[in-house]
């Protein structure tokens, strides 16, 4: 089959349908909801009952070995229920990364694809339909191809809120990562291409636009744009006016340039919410880690981002247990944590990843004593969080219903990113979806409680409202 053979013919079971289970990070499930629609374009009909698919795909993580563990276990149990006629494929990173291990432990697998070629989804499926085939159709190159379906959508709409991939792929030499080796190095999508699919999005009626990416402050840089996400996030205020909440995931320290915190600021729509991966507070550790190991850059830029946007909320993730770590490194960590009091932490215990520069260190941290500093961060952490979600108490911030039921909602405030930060719990059953002023009653580590406060109506668009979040930064 053609590598460059991008169009999708109507297989004789084009009336054939499909069931798609997408496990990780939200850029998987961005890839994800493109699989699908170049699958629906060719006349395949989705399901959300495996039993009743012909065609299983699975798009997995491969990012560390819970991941995998979790795409084995999900692949497995479709493999034993698996009827005659039925095909699994196996997309996404595991896929790209080893093929092999995937078919030895799923003898039942028919095909696989990987992650720089899923846009090519239809010509593996009019091959695994084929009759007569025999094998397993392997679909995995090295290099992502030279038009990668420009008019496939890079977004992903749950509820009242859309991811949009700006870019894919890594150049950053992170000692510890394997997405370089997995996606390659870091292609950003042209500014009009996520523009149309905020706009897309904007006309389905979401209340919040997610920017993702490997890496969103590297975003432009290999189309010679400079500082190409504060421009992208002015256009985007600009297209997309009647959307309240833009979100800004996975920036890399050293990178938050004072433009961009500068149109944050400015911006009502773009969130005072940023999430910066950081990993590490001690040099030597991040030097290591092949990280930017300027930890006072950290303390400037977070201090220039509280002072320009007072209620910013920072999240950041941390490793432990990395090759070397001694105790003085990691008491140095809780130092900084206590001293940053970071609005969301997470914490990862350390494991090495073949291929990685990394796993040719000695794993020298045992497991016991990673996990235990991995338990006294988060105790750490969580003293911190409670003491700010007190704070809240007595506030009133706009809340994004997601979902209700028994009496009560659940909800997000502009602190919260889905599926990774805390929620709201409201005592009353409101319309899904909506941005509603809900006045904060009790709080716990990382969830909050709270009443809808009635001098207030439900708004489309709050981002001229006074609800949680000061205007004229």
């Amino acid at each position: 089959m053609s590598r460059k053979d991008k169009t999708i013919r109507v297989h004789p079971r084009s009336s054939a349908s499909y069931y798609i289970l997408s496990l990780g990070c939200a850029k998987n499930t961005v890839d994800s909801q493109g699989m699908a629609t170049l699958l629906t374009r060719a006349g395949y009909r989705v399901t959300d009952n495996p039993r009743r698919a012909d065609l299983l795909i699975v798009n997995t993580c491969g990012f560390i070995e819970p991941a995998r563990e979790e795409s084995l276990a999900a692949l497995r149990e479709l493999a034993a229920t698996k009827r005659p006629g039925q095909v699994l494929l196996v997309a996404g990173c595991w896929a790209q990364r080893d093929p092999q291990a995937i078919l030895e432990a799923v003898p039942e697998v028919d095909g696989l694809l990987g992650t720089r070629h899923w846009t090519e989804v239809g010509t593996v499926v009019r091959e695994l339909l084929r009759p007569g085939r025999r094998g397993p159709v392997v679909h995995i190159f090295p290099t992502p191809p030279e038009d990668d379906a420009p008019e496939v959508p890079r977004v992903a709409v749950q509820g009242a809120s859309a991811y949009i991939k700006i870019a894919d792929g890594c150049s950053r030499p992170c000692a510890f990562c394997a997405i370089p080796l997995i996606k390659g190095p870091a292609v950003s999508r042209p500014p009009e291409r996520v523009l149309e699919d905020a706009a897309r999005a904007a006309a389905q009626g979401v209340k919040e636009i997610i920017l993702i990416a490997q890496d969103t402050t590297a975003y432009g840089r290999d189309l010679g744009l400079e500082d190409g996400l504060p421009t992208l996030l002015e256009q985007l205020v600009e297209r997309v006016p009647q959307v309240p909440w833009i979100r800004v995931m996975y920036a890399f320290p050293g990178a938050v340039t004072p433009r961009l915190i500068e149109v944050m600021a400015r911006h009502p729509q773009v969130l005072p919410y940023l999430d910066l991966p950081l990993q590490h507070a001690h040099p030597a550790v991040l030097r290591r880690m092949r990280r930017p190991a300027d930890v006072d850059w950290v303390r400037r830029t977070v201090a220039a981002m509280r002072e320009r946007m007072p209620e910013i909320a920072i999240r950041t993730t941390f490793i432990v247990g990395f090759p070397g770590e001694t105790e003085e490194e990691f008491a140095a960590l809780l130092d900084f944590v206590e001293e940053m009091a970071f609005d969301r932490v997470g914490v990862f215990t350390y494991s090495h990843e073949a291929g990685t520069p990394a796993a040719a260190l000695p794993d020298d941290v045992p497991p016991e004593v990673k996990e235990e500093r991995r338990a006294r961060l988060m105790q750490l952490q969580q003293r911190i969080s409670l003491a700010k979600n007190r704070a809240l108490v007595g506030r009133t911030l706009d809340v994004l219903i997601e979902g209700q039921g028994d009496g009560i909602s659940v909800g997000r405030t502009y602190r919260d990113a889905p599926e990774i930060d805390g929620l709201v719990l409201v005592e009353e059953e409101l319309p899904v979806g909506e941005l509603v002023p809900i006045r904060i009653t009790g709080a716990l580590e990382y969830d909050l409680y709270g009443v809808r406060n009635t001098e207030y109506g439900i708004r489309e668009n709050t981002s001229n409202c006074d609800c949680g979040r000061p205007r004229g930064r």
